[in-house]
């Protein structure tokens, strides 16, 4: 009979190891391979909870943001680290974070509150001392590129202003000519006036892409995201191509280069530069990435850095996350990745500090977070006329008739399991609820008015139950989402007891791939009928 006592042993250490780090969690993602393996990882706990990357060890685990970060764009200024994010119909819009070490982030503010469309990878940039947004939005009949521009990143920032242009992902970069360019989706370019605050010229096309094998499962070719820099003597555009969804294996980046603005471009005999090649993976749709310089170190040359999105394996309702991953320069001046797996711990980059990562998710009310943590879906600046912070309270004016007209506030959570509880003071005619939204056709949860529980479910409100007993007008809820399972909870004692709510309900397919729109599942509070609600105590907490 084989003996088995070391490895016994070892798992014993590990099991050990493991319960030692009071700092990590651990989480098992199901795979969706062949074999419909466990991948389970550690990630450190932030803020009530939630998962961060940086592991305080000399390592981070990817994700870098948890939670809807799509189409990073990254800027360095001197020894700080800005990004910004697609928010597609979440508005306030475009928050700005900021870092020191490329690992940990803080948000700063929105730099957009007017309503221009759903926004899809803004680029960030600074030129001559000032910054720039340009903003690529969709909005029936205006498809348009919009920039907004300040002179402290902090803001305030400008009103946009539209440069009648209907392409997407644009690319701001300054040629040798000394012009600026726009580069954009399709491999277009135009040229922008000296301010950056117009287009002049014609739009031209500059650039054919790159050909993947025909075997390889992608969404469609969709050439976009050209991210420009300068280095060393080329102008090197980076670029994804597979589409932004679909199948995981699609998405990738690839990168093209060229001694002149004006081209011509040559294909890098590295691309694609990353792809994820099996739906066994960690991370799916690895792309859309932009290249930045690493913090500097005292005895060493910065290290080069990939900012990226990718879907979690099994985990698409949490929308696209925002990954790192180092790179290197060859000799004859390509980049290429260092063959890292990015479901994997990495070193950190070297040199920066560290800033406070993420945020506290739970509110006490007493301040205004709208555009750093609250968004209303698809709201412009009047829905700010809807909401006052009274006594401990958020109160917000009733709007529409349900979750799909009354433009729900939600939040960002990065979490594979979490819940929230907030109390609920509802007037007569009005009808107060709480989600996991993903869009106005897509929800789920309870509304509570003077007739009873109403039931969301599939972007329906499908039924209406008896009121909690006990229930006057005022309701604490509890939402839990543990790993795609959604359950409510109510209680009329302010959380002494609670009260399960009879339906459960499986939220996985509540993401892009289902019903468009590249947003994610939130949590979300709505105010609907005539009235007011007032909300109150927010409480949030990852789940192990």
């Amino acid at each position: 009979m084989k003996k088995t006592y070391p490895l016994l042993l070892s798992a014993l250490l590990l099991i050990i190891s493991s319960a030692s780090h009071a700092d990590t969690k651990k989480q098992c993602t199901p795979h969706l391979g062949n074999a419909f393996l466990k991948h389970c990882q550690q990630w450190a706990q932030g803020i009530e909870g939630q998962r961060k990357a940086d592991l305080g060890n000399g390592k981070y685990l990817n994700p870098i943001m948890a939670g809807d970060h799509p189409d990073p764009s990254v800027l360095k200024d001197g020894d700080d680290y800005y990004m910004t994010f697609s928010s597609f119909e979440a508005y306030p819009a475009l928050t700005i974070w900021h870092s020191k070490d490329l690992v940990n982030w803080q948000p700063i503010a929105p730099a957009l509150t007017k309503y221009v469309g759903s926004i899809w990878a803004p680029e960030l940039t600074k030129h001559n001392g000032r910054f720039y947004l340009y903003i690529p939005a969709k909005l029936p009949g205006n498809n348009n590129i919009y920039v907004i521009w300040a002179d402290n990143i902090r803001g305030p920032w400008s009103e946009p202003i539209a440069l009648n242009n209907d392409r997407i992902d644009p690319g701001h970069i300054v040629g040798e000519d000394g012009k600026r360019y726009l580069f954009l989706s399709h491999g277009d370019r135009v040229q922008l006036s000296d301010d950056g605050l117009k287009i002049v010229g014609e739009m031209e096309h500059v650039y054919d892409g790159w050909q993947y094998p025909e075997e390889w499962d992608v969404e469609s070719y969709a050439q976009e995201g050209p991210k420009m820099m300068k280095h060393e003597g080329y102008y090197y555009m980076t670029l994804a191509l597979g589409g932004t969804a679909g199948p995981p294996t699609g998405h990738m980046v690839v990168s093209a280069r060229s001694k002149s603005i004006h081209g011509p471009w040559e294909n890098s005999p590295y691309n694609p530069i990353i792809r994820t090649e099996s739906a066994a993976e960690k991370w799916w749709s690895k792309g859309h990435a932009t290249l930045v310089e690493g913090p500097a170190s005292t005895d060493k040359k910065p290290d080069w850095y990939m900012m990226y999105h990718a879907y979690e394996n099994g985990f698409h309702t949490l929308g696209r996350q925002a990954m790192m991953e180092p790179i290197e320069w060859t000799k004859d001046g390509w980049f290429k990745a260092k063959g890292v797996d990015a479901g994997k711990p990495i070193a950190k980059p070297k040199g920066g500090q560290a800033v406070p990562h993420g945020m506290a998710l739970s509110d006490d009310f007493s301040t205004n977070k709208f555009g750093i943590q609250w968004s209303f879906f698809r709201g412009d600046t009047s829905e700010n006329q809807r909401v006052q912070y009274k006594d401990g309270a958020l109160e917000l004016t009733a709007k529409g008739t349900s979750p799909s007209n009354t433009s729900p506030l939600t939040f960002l959570a990065g979490d594979q399991a979490y819940q929230f509880e907030v109390d609920m003071e509802i007037d007569p005619d009005a009808q107060g609820g709480a989600l996991l939204f993903y869009n106005d056709k897509l929800y789920a949860g309870v509304g509570i008015n003077k007739n009873g529980m109403v039931l969301h479910r599939y972007g329906m409100d499908q039924r209406t139950t008896p009121k909690p007993e006990g229930m006057n007008n005022r309701l604490r809820i509890r939402v839990t989402n543990n790993r795609h399972i959604l359950t409510i909870h109510t209680s009329t004692d302010a959380g002494k007891n609670w009260v399960k709510y009879g339906v459960q309900m499986d939220v996985s397919g509540y993401h892009h791939n289902v019903a468009y729109g590249f947003m994610s599942l939130r949590p979300a509070i709505y105010a609907a009928g005539k009235g007011k609600v007032r909300f109150s105590n927010l409480v949030y907490r990852a789940l192990p």
